[in-house]
């Protein structure tokens, strides 16, 4: 249980901070600040996945909340208007918890209300709960929704082709305003539902203004129900026309049942690690027949690249192994060219494969299940082939001028594009330009080789096994005659028609963090020393050396100045996974016991910036990036899949746990 105290929502601009977050395993999610506030276009107690995992529409955005003792009204939740906040329930909120989804507790006088948020696994439905705790025959509750019925990431205004026709029935009610939408659905226990029709003008949004984009919406207000508190108040907000306010029902299968599972599937007993197992589930959903990862929560869609890197930690370390299993067979459905997708488009159905690397990270996910599963049917019969021919398609060259060198090293790119990680572009200007032969992907690239010569040799391909060890042969001896800069004892960031890029970036650990390090042994700790000096932080690596001048302390400001920052500088999360790896390989001494316990100890304290990050900005989550210089704000997503699926990986990979 993670738990806030009342001495945080002292002040408006710390009440406003804090973000929690609720999934369905559909693509669909609610979220909203601890105060009660919208401060994005993303906040919503419903957003469903019209299209699972995507087509997610905006529904129901918030409750107006009012506690009245006698006749006395006391007003719970929280607007921005233009220079003015109205109300301040705030105030009254002595605690939030995740235990494990978002509880609130407010006291008004002398009465403790608390308040529950979850959604439901499957389906597009969101349950409220409030109950006082002590029943109080003068105390009711009324509740007035607010309704957007939007594309999730567009902001609605008032709009005089919304149909504000409401369906009211015993314990129901209901509201279509566009006919290309979903109806939404509420399911109630109140005493008396009364029809009221407002709009509710100019709500600001604080993060949007922040981040440069237009932050005022109009939300309408269909209905207001009232609720007598001598048991607790429910509602259930659906795209199910059959939902019922059956609460006990509904968390009876979703809390103790489903949660429970998935933290006793895990085997962790400490609370650091149990909060990220609750935090990695909310990444894993449904796509197609299968599964897929969301890259990060709330405007990202499912990325190849995010969900591969996230795999191992996500479910092999967690003991999903099925799952992890799923979203592999469902990758390789969609390859093409010898590529997998890198993105599912939010409209339309065709996927953008349009990245280097994000394959490579498919055939080390494929190298993880197998070690861990033990599952070899699934790769001979499902994978091996498509594995080949990705080799095959990589050598002969594919899609973005994706092939293998004269040197048996792999090039990728040409003008204009960004096909790394490092992918940031702001109209036709590449930010951080990688054209040519950057390092993480000749790592990757011989990782992949050395994973698919064993897996040759594992199912009597005996004509394959040793191409596949040849190339890599040639690889390793052409990365370690061209990558090494002597200079600054580390790694070229990427090599092209013998320019060499000389920027100290985190990308050269991957040389030494995969299963097959390409980087020679000799090399290993002085890279790694130039990381931990130049690029460690405590909640991850930075992108980019201070020492460089294009260094850029703050991810901040307009939409071009935080783009401009993403990658030269901005400290992201999940490179503390290759960081540990590395460390790892560099120091551990298999015969010096004493020697391997003051690595994890050493490692144990690398991830306290993690502990103490999971009470801010994302409850219980992890950020994607942070600012590279203290006190490292966090920034971007305040839920991202391998900023979570790292931390978790790393940590039960040495049953790093707290005791």
């Amino acid at each position: 249980m993670l738990r806030l105290g009342e001495k945080t929502f002292n002040q408006q601009e710390k009440a406003f901070s804090f973000e929690w977050l609720e999934t369905n395993g559909i693509g669909g999610f609610a979220s909203g600040t601890v105060a009660g506030a919208l401060t994005r276009r993303y906040h919503g107690l419903l957003t469903a996945a019209a299209k699972p995992p995507l087509g997610r529409i905006t529904m129901l955005s918030k409750f107006e909340e009012t506690l009245w003792i006698g006749s006395d009204a006391f007003e719970l939740s929280a607007n921005r208007y233009p220079e003015k906040i109205h109300p301040q329930g705030y105030e009254f909120l002595k605690a939030f918890q995740l235990d494990p989804f978002p509880k609130w507790t407010y006291e008004v006088n002398g009465l403790r209300l608390v308040k529950s948020v979850f959604m439901v696994h499957g389906i597009n439905s969101a349950v409220c709960r409030w109950q006082l705790e002590t029943p109080d025959a003068d105390a009711r509750l009324e509740l007035r929704p607010l309704v957007s019925f939007t594309d999730y990431h567009h902001l609605q205004r008032r709009d005089p082709n919304f149909d504000t026709t409401v369906n009211l029935s015993d314990g129901r009610m209901s509201i279509c305003p566009y006919a290309d939408m979903p109806e939404l659905f509420l399911a109630h226990n109140a005493d008396a539902a009364t029809e009221t029709g407002h709009w509710y003008f100019n709500i600001e949004l604080d993060i949007e203004r922040e981040r440069g984009f237009d932050f005022h919406e109009d939300l309408y207000q269909p209905v207001a129900l009232s609720f007598g508190l001598s048991e607790p108040a429910v509602v259930i907000a659906s795209t199910d026309a059959d939902t019922a306010a059956d609460y006990a029902e509904i968390y009876e299968k979703e809390e103790l049942r489903r949660r429970k599972a998935l933290q006793k599937r895990a085997g962790s007993d400490s609370p650091f690690t149990g909060q990220l197992v609750a935090a990695a589930d909310q990444f894993i959903v449904k796509r197609g027949k299968g599964n897929t990862i969301i890259a990060g929560y709330p405007w990202f869609s499912d990325w190849g690249r995010d969900t591969m890197i996230s795999l191992p930690g996500l479910t092999i370390a967690t003991g999903r192994l099925d799952v992890a299993r799923q979203i592999l067979a469902e990758y390789a459905r969609h390859i093409s060219q010898g590529m997998i997708p890198n993105r599912f488009p939010d409209e339309g159905d065709t996927a953008d494969y349009n990245t280097v690397d994000a394959t490579l990270w498919y055939i080390e996910a494929v190298r993880a299940y197998a070690k861990a599963s033990g599952d070899e049917a699934f790769v001979r019969d499902e994978v091996y082939e498509k594995l080949a021919d990705i080799i095959a398609w990589h050598v002969r060259g594919t899609r973005h001028n994706i092939h293998v060198d004269t040197d048996g090293l792999l090039y990728a790119g040409g003008p204009g594009e960004q096909l790394t990680w490092m992918d940031a572009k702001i109209g036709d200007k590449v930010i951080t330009p990688r054209t040519g032969k950057p390092v993480e992907i000749q790592a990757l690239w011989y990782n992949a080789l050395r994973t698919m010569a064993d897996l040759a040799g594992l199912f009597g391909h005996d004509e394959d096994r040793p191409r596949f060890s040849a190339m890599a042969d040639l690889a390793k001896l052409s990365f370690n005659g061209v990558f090494w800069n002597e200079a600054e004892q580390c790694l070229f960031d990427v090599v092209e028609n013998g320019h060499r890029d000389a920027s100290v970036r985190p990308n050269q650990l991957l040389a030494i963090s995969l299963h097959y390090p390409i980087l020679e042994e000799k090399h290993w700790q002085t890279v790694l020393e130039k990381a931990e000096k130049e690029l460690l932080t405590p909640v991850g690596l930075r992108s980019l050396s201070p020492k460089d001048p294009q260094y850029i302390p703050f991810y901040k400001g307009s939409p071009f100045d935080r783009d401009s920052a993403y990658h030269q500088g901005t400290v992201w999360g999940w490179l503390i996974g290759p960081f540990v790896d590395a460390y790892r390989r560099v120091h551990t001494d298999s015969e010096d016991v004493g020697n391997s316990e003051d690595i994890e100890k050493r490692i144990g304290h690398l991830l306290t910036g993690f502990k103490e990050h999971l009470k801010q900005a994302g409850i219980g989550q992890i950020s994607e990036i942070f600012d590279a210089e203290p006190p490292h704000t966090p920034r971007g997503c305040p839920a991202q899949a391998w900023s979570v699926a790292e931390v978790l990986r790393i940590t039960l990979s040495k049953d790093l746990q707290e005791k």
